[in-house]
Formats: C-alpha cells, sequence, structure tokens
C-alpha cells in the first residue's frame, strides 16, 4: 500500500484523485487547501490528516518521515499557476508527483522541473486521461493506419458553462489560469496532438474572457476548435432544454460518441501510473507549447477557415 498526500483537496477535480487512491487500495495520509470546505474527504479517507496551512501541512509531512513513514506520492490539484512550486516541494520532500494538468503554465518551467527529477531521483506524473478514453484510443489506431497522405477534417467544440463566480476566481485570473485555453482546453489539445501527429499551424480567431477559438493544422488533421464558458453560446435547440454544456467532436462530418467513459479515468490513470506506466512530464510539452502560443497570439478576428461559433457576438466582461 502506497501513502498520499493531497494539495488541493477542495477543488473541483480533487475528489476524482482520492477516489483513484482508494480504488488502487492505497492511503490518503495527509491533505491540504488553504479553503476549509473538505468534508467530500470523509467519503474517502475520514482519518486523513487536513491543513488550510502549507507550513503546517509541510512540519506532518517532515515528521512522518523521520519516524519511517514518508508519504509515497504527492498528489496535487492546486490552482494552475501553483503547481510548479507544488511539484517542486513534493520532490525535494523525496515523493513521486502526479500533478493535475496543466502541468505548468509555461513551457520552460518543464524544463527546470525535469532537471529537479534527476536531481532527486522521484517522477512526476502528468493526468492526461483522454489518452485513456475508449473512443480516442480507438480514433488514434484509425489515424495510425489510414494512408500516409489521409489530411482529416476535424471540429472540436466545448462549451461548459460558468456563471459570474469564476471571474472573481483564480480561474478568471489569466496570470493563474493561463485563461480559457489553457483551463479548460488544455487537455483537448494534448488529445489532438496525441492523435494526429505534430503541430505545423496554430492561428488564433478569437481570445476573450469567456471563448476562444482558432484552427491547428497538425500532421494528420486541419481543425477548428471553439471553447467557451458562455451559456449564450450554447446552440439555441439546447438551451431550449435547459441544457448548460455541449460538446462535440466532429470527424469528416461524423460525431465522435465521447459522452460516456469518463468516470475512472483517474482511476486508471493512477492503476496505469503505479504499475510503472504513466504519462510523465515530457509528454505534456507539445500541449503547454500550444497553450502558450494560444495565449500569446494575437487573434486574427473572423478570417480563414475559422470556427462557425466563433461568429457569435461577443459578450462583456461581467465586472469591467
Amino acid at each position: 500500500m502506497k501513502q498520499f498526500a493531497l494539495i488541493g483537496a477542495a477543488g473541483y477535480i480533487a475528489p476524482r484523485h482520492m477516489q483513484a487512491i482508494r480504488d488502487t487500495g492505497n492511503d490518503l495520509v495527509a491533505a491540504m487547501d488553504t479553503n476549509d470546505s473538505v468534508g467530500i474527504i470523509d467519503s474517502y479517507f475520514p482519518n486523513a490528516a487536513f491543513f488550510t496551512e502549507f507550513e503546517r501541512f509541510d512540519r506532518h509531512l517532515e515528521k512522518l518521515k523521520r519516524v519511517g513513514h514518508k508519504v509515497d506520492f504527492v498528489s496535487i490539484c492546486s490552482p494552475n499557476y501553483l503547481h510548479d512550486a507544488h511539484i517542486r516541494f513534493g520532490l525535494r520532500y523525496g515523493a513521486d508527483i502526479i500533478c493535475e494538468k496543466p502541468i505548468v503554465l509555461n513551457p520552460w518551467n518543464i524544463d527546470a522541473l525535469e532537471e529537479l527529477e534527476t536531481e532527486t531521483g522521484h517522477n512526476i506524473y502528468n493526468i492526461l486521461q483522454l489518452r485513456l478514453h475508449p473512443s480516442i484510443i480507438a480514433l488514434k489506431e484509425k489515424v495510425a493506419n489510414s494512408p500516409a497522405n489521409k489530411i482529416f477534417e476535424f471540429d472540436l467544440t466545448y462549451i461548459t458553462s460558468r456563471g459570474t463566480w469564476y471571474y472573481t476566481s483564480w480561474k478568471g485570473d489569466v496570470e493563474k489560469s493561463g485563461g480559457i485555453a489553457t483551463n479548460i482546453g488544455v487537455h483537448f489539445y494534448d488529445m489532438l496532438q496525441w492523435v494526429f501527429g505534430d503541430v505545423k499551424e496554430n492561428i488564433v480567431h478569437i481570445h476573450t474572457h469567456d471563448r476562444a477559438a482558432g484552427y491547428f493544422e497538425f500532421a494528420k488533421a486541419k481543425v477548428k476548435w471553439f471553447l467557451s464558458i458562455n451559456a449564450d453560446t450554447i446552440p439555441e435547440a439546447l438551451k431550449a432544454k435547459g441544457k448548460r454544456t455541449y460538446r462535440s467532436i466532429n470527424i469528416e462530418g461524423e460525431e465522435l460518441e465521447f459522452s460516456d467513459g469518463f468516470t475512472d479515468l483517474h482511476t486508471l490513470s493512477y492503476k496505469d501510473i503505479l504499475s510503472g506506466g504513466g504519462f510523465r512530464i515530457g509528454e505534456a510539452r507539445t500541449a503547454i507549447n500550444i497553450v502558450h502560443q494560444i495565449r500569446n497570439a494575437v487573434p486574427l478576428g473572423l478570417t480563414g477557415n475559422h470556427h462557425p461559433f466563433a461568429e457569435l457576438p461577443l459578450a462583456k466582461h461581467p465586472f469591467k
């Protein structure tokens, strides 16, 4: 049985990590978050020590190490801009790391962390769960078996509505989250490059507080993409039914069935890591490069091969 510590226990994604730790037969011995809305821990590890101050969390883990109960893994679900510092803490402590995406915000952070991996002898693993989704695995195989000159036409639309709280939280701060494309798009970009190969072109058409749209050319695909957290961008027919999310992955005019199979992907990720597999930090490099380029690009507007949803009327920032 492996011993885990968790940073970011009050976050949205933390319960999936708790479930994965439990379902792989391991133990969460300590958790930390500056927010104390963490009653969910009772459902998984009621005996886990919990801290709202990082210094006390650090001291507790050090005490465990000194009495021969060192934590084996530190799982990180903290805000994006803190991942780099929390990974460094875990490596220096002497643990392996399992970190949510985006693993860091900037490509050069990967270089420095890989150096620290070498210095400490411990590994950093990234949760890239879409690579374990059966539909995506089947798509990758289809692309791999296609003629060498085949270029797929691919449209990605992902709308996940968020209220005005989003802009008050760290997620609404570009410096902390990386913005829309980084915060809700990075795992899709990782999936696209994993399936379709090297990035040849990365064009941004729209990039505002609540949406982003652009165009990629990969070695094996041309991709139009649109991401949004604004409920007004949901198709009218679905909006009339009260739907607040919309996800469409269309390849060659056919919808890729993508609605099921998400429930246990974190557990599968943990099983993969614990059995000697897993996706090391270097695997994330291309996706981090993509989001860094998007974040720093000058949007071109409605030119060229843009996603049709990019033509929707833009919205004002609720607090500006």
